[in-house]
């Protein structure tokens, strides 16, 4: 019998006493068992002492593969009777020295314990505040958010991060990326702009580097999928915002244009799911912290001039447990969680969200719950299943119907978006449809984005024209 009891999901060092004294009380029923992780070891780094530039009160907790082979070993030598005493006992005492490095903040704490319940919640319902915001066209155009990361952006990162270029200098240059930005999203004649986030690396790692409580490894890569590698940053104290994360490049694309921009954000439930979480308080409690510092930036947001923001999770659904019956608890404080972020924005903003390769309909009404006045989706890559799904769960808010794969290169016709959009006709009543790519554009290049944008807009403009003529105007 194996008994997979060193987590393998995580990269935190096992506590040796609540270990041994389980396999203690399972060696009493069970004679015979091999222990072993809890699952395959590529989910965790290789080795946590090629990290020199953690703190060592840090570092000497952490546990990714070699560790846990070292903890594997340690646990079957303790259950057979082998003296490990003063290995536990080191293990203790650096468990000692952390606790006793790991910031905490009492003033977030305190504000989780004083929760009231509407702070959860927006001022006005969605049916009356969607009267107050922004007045669009129908079939609004925007994107999801980021733009082409091409070689020279990222090389802009590298520079600054080797102190090659100063921080003034960086700006000035993502500054001149925003702006070519701005302007090809007007030439387009795109309705709601974005800046592009090119100064974002990760939309989980840009946030996290300007919240206390994460850290993140230089060595730490881990399978994502196919040959895509990740560092996942780690959760190792309270989280706090100490300053606006965003609000810097919000300002200066909005200063560029007319139009209206998004502020953009990484909600907290996604922050939660792409990292590596401390296993001392519970998850929705590190989801309500992000929560909180989200909050904050939402209200600085506003007062910058956002008349929409979006706070992107991508990565709700595929935080569900593997057993159903848990279900209902985890969406029950990861929908609080976003709640929490966004209850604090007037009516008058629009907030946004984005699902991408999401199923909606054994979730539907917890998708309705999150009250986000704009639902983008990832709907062309899923043959309208998506769209369907919503549709079918009677979904009443506003949906940026997906039209076109961001993952292929290939640039889609007018023709291939309106078919996509007559879809979304079919099952929506004009008003809930907004017309957007299906994803983020980062991994594009700009010979495709751009001719993939106008045509999108394109599309947009022969079904506003058909809406009129139908109206007789």
């Amino acid at each position: 019998m194996g008994l997979g009891i060193v987590d393998a999901r995580n990269i935190w060092q096992i506590r040796p006493e609540e270990i041994i004294s389980k396999l203690e009380v399972i060696k009493e029923v069970v004679k015979e068992f091999t222990i072993q992780p809890s699952a395959s070891l590529q989910f965790v780094p290789y080795d946590a002492t090629r990290e020199k530039n953690l703190p060592e009160a840090l570092r000497n907790v952490l546990s990714f593969a070699e560790q846990k082979l070292q903890e594997i070993v340690l646990l079957a030598k303790t259950i057979s009777g082998v003296d490990t005493s003063q290995e536990i006992q080191l293990i203790k005492s650096k468990q000692q020295e952390f606790y006793n490095f790991s910031p905490r903040n009492s003033e977030v704490q305190s504000k989780l314990k004083n929760l009231k319940t509407d702070e959860f919640e927006r001022a006005l319902p969605y049916s009356k505040r969607i009267a107050r915001q922004l007045p669009l066209p129908p079939f609004p155009t925007t994107t999801i958010g980021s733009f082409p990361q091409t070689p020279e952006v990222r090389q802009l990162r590298v520079k600054f991060k080797k102190g090659e270029i100063s921080l003034a200098e960086y700006q000035t240059a993502i500054d001149a990326q925003i702006a070519d930005c701005i302007k090809m999203q007007e030439d387009a004649e795109v309705d709601v702009l974005v800046h592009g986030e090119f100064e974002r690396t990760d939309m989980v790692e840009f946030f996290g580097q300007q919240l206390s409580g994460y850290a993140f490894t230089e060595h730490g890569w881990v399978q994502s999928y196919g040959s895509r590698y990740v560092r996942p940053p780690f959760i190792y104290g309270d989280i706090t915002r100490t300053q606006p994360m965003t609000v810097r490049e919000f300002k200066y694309a909005q200063s560029l244009t007319e139009k209206p921009v998004k502020g953009m954000l990484t909600g907290p439930v996604t922050m939660i799911n792409w990292s590596y979480t401390r296993t001392d308080i519970s998850r929705q409690e590190q989801a309500y912290q992000i929560a909180l510092a989200l909050r904050d930036e939402v209200a600085d947001l506003e007062a910058a001039g956002a008349k929409i923001i979006q706070i992107d999770e991508p990565a709700l659904r595929e935080g569900l447990p593997l057993k159903q019956e848990r279900w209902n608890e985890y969406l029950s404080w990861s929908v609080d969680s976003f709640k929490l972020s966004a209850g604090i924005a007037k009516s008058e903003t629009q907030i946004h969200t984005h699902m991408c390769y999401s199923e909606f309909g054994d979730i539907i009404t917890h998708i309705e719950r999150l009250d986000a006045d704009v639902l983008s989706i990832e709907n062309s890559r899923s043959n309208n299943e998506t769209l369907y799904e919503l549709t079918d769960g009677g979904y009443s808010k506003q949906v940026g119907n997906g039209v076109y794969d961001v993952h292929s290169p290939a640039v889609p016709t007018t023709e291939q978006m309106l078919s996509q959009l007559r879809t979304g006709i079919a099952n929506l009543p004009v008003e809930q449809i907004w017309v957007n790519p299906d994803c983020g554009l980062k991994t594009r290049r700009w010979e495709e984005v751009i001719p993939s944008i106008k045509n999108m807009v394109d599309a947009a403009k022969v079904l506003r024209e058909e809406a009129s003529v139908n109206k007789g105007e």
